[in-house]
């Protein structure tokens, strides 16, 4: 008896024998398969003109790599690791974009992955990458569990860290001094005559414990430091945060003057607030961001707030990583600056 094939069992046959191999492009350019795979993982290791022909055959034949194949065959599957606890913020679509910029035209590609904030979460998507042979992985403002730093430790591919203030020496580490950025928010805030300089914040994670460090040094150094108008809430910052914390530091703590908001989603929130009150911003009440999101110089009054460098965080770290994986050696933790702007929610 002959079984006849179904439609989508011919495709898949058809597709199975049509398939495009690395020798196929090496064969149409005139050169050897070696020499592609060099074009598409060490692109500076061939000329420019040739790459060219490369990938333009490759675009004109519709080749795909076979990553699993190439994690077999050589020392890494050529994919680029990204971890973030989440994705879909314009903080971590800032970074992602540096990120890519760097990895564009290097051969390399990124996956990414959304921890949500939970180490074991973490632990599952380090050891799901690492099992795939990547070439390298970026950890994008996670905090490590032990499980996770343990496994990483001991991953065979170069880490880069984005934003970590926690690892040890000698790291790949691309970050911002955020007691500093703390410390001159609350600093400026002092200097334009506020007195009773509140906080809100939301997942006190590594980043928003240094800046609230920063404040704290500053007040306390003025003699008016009060824990009581320093108010967090574990989760993801949002405008609803914002005017929902503000609220409550206005019932207990009335005679605030000036909150220094820990994003400027947050502080977007505060502004709303204020407004619905009618209280007036900034006469009765100076508001401080950070981050400088898009929407910042765009409120009424404009927003006061702390400018980091994150598509450049994203494009150095990157850099960093690419470096380790041609051979180059890890580069040592990188600072880079913050700035104040100063808008019209302050004095």
């Amino acid at each position: 008896m002959v079984l006849k094939r179904t439609g989508t069992e011919a495709a898949t046959r058809r597709n199975k024998r049509s398939r495009v191999r690395l020798s196929d492009v090496a064969e149409r350019v005139g050169v050897s398969a070696i020499t592609v795979s060099r074009a598409l993982r060490d692109p500076d290791k061939v000329s420019v003109d040739l790459r060219r022909d490369i990938l333009q055959v490759i675009k004109e034949m519709g080749y795909v790599p076979d990553l699993a194949a190439r994690a077999l065959a050589g020392r890494h599957s050529g994919i680029i690791a990204v971890l973030a606890p989440a994705i879909n913020t314009q903080i971590l679509a800032d970074i992602m974009c540096g990120i890519e910029a760097r990895i564009r035209d290097t051969g390399l590609q990124t996956q990414y992955a959304n921890t949500m904030y939970s180490g074991e979460n973490e632990l599952e998507q380090v050891r799901s990458f690492l099992a795939q042979n990547p070439a390298g992985m970026i950890f994008v403002g996670t905090e490590s569990c032990e499980e996770t730093a343990a496994t990483a430790a001991s991953a065979p591919c170069p880490i880069a860290y984005i934003l970590d203030h926690s690892q040890e020496p000698g790291q790949m580490v691309m970050t911002v001094r955020h007691m500093s950025a703390g410390e001159a928010a609350t600093r400026y805030l002092w200097s334009r005559g506020y007195r009773r300089i509140a906080l809100i914040g939301g997942c006190p994670d590594v980043r928003v414990r240094q800046r609230l460090k920063g404040y704290e040094n500053v007040l306390r150094s003025e003699g008016a430091l009060d824990p009581a108008l320093v108010v967090h809430e574990a989760r993801p910052t949002s405008v609803a945060l914002g005017c929902k914390l503000f609220s409550e530091l206005l019932d207990r703590a009335p005679d605030i003057d000036a909150v220094l908001c820990q994003n400027d989603d947050l502080a977007l929130g505060v502004l709303f607030e204020c407004q619905r009150r009618g209280i007036r911003v900034p006469e009765d009440l100076g508001i401080c961001g950070v981050n400088n999101l898009e929407f910042s110089a765009s409120t009424h009054p404009p927003l006061t707030t702390v400018h980091m460098p994150r598509f450049d965080l994203g494009f150095q770290a990157a850099d960093m990583l690419v470096r380790a994986i041609a051979g180059e050696g890890l580069s040592p933790k990188t600072a880079l600056d913050f700035t104040l702007i100063a808008r019209g929610t302050t004095r």
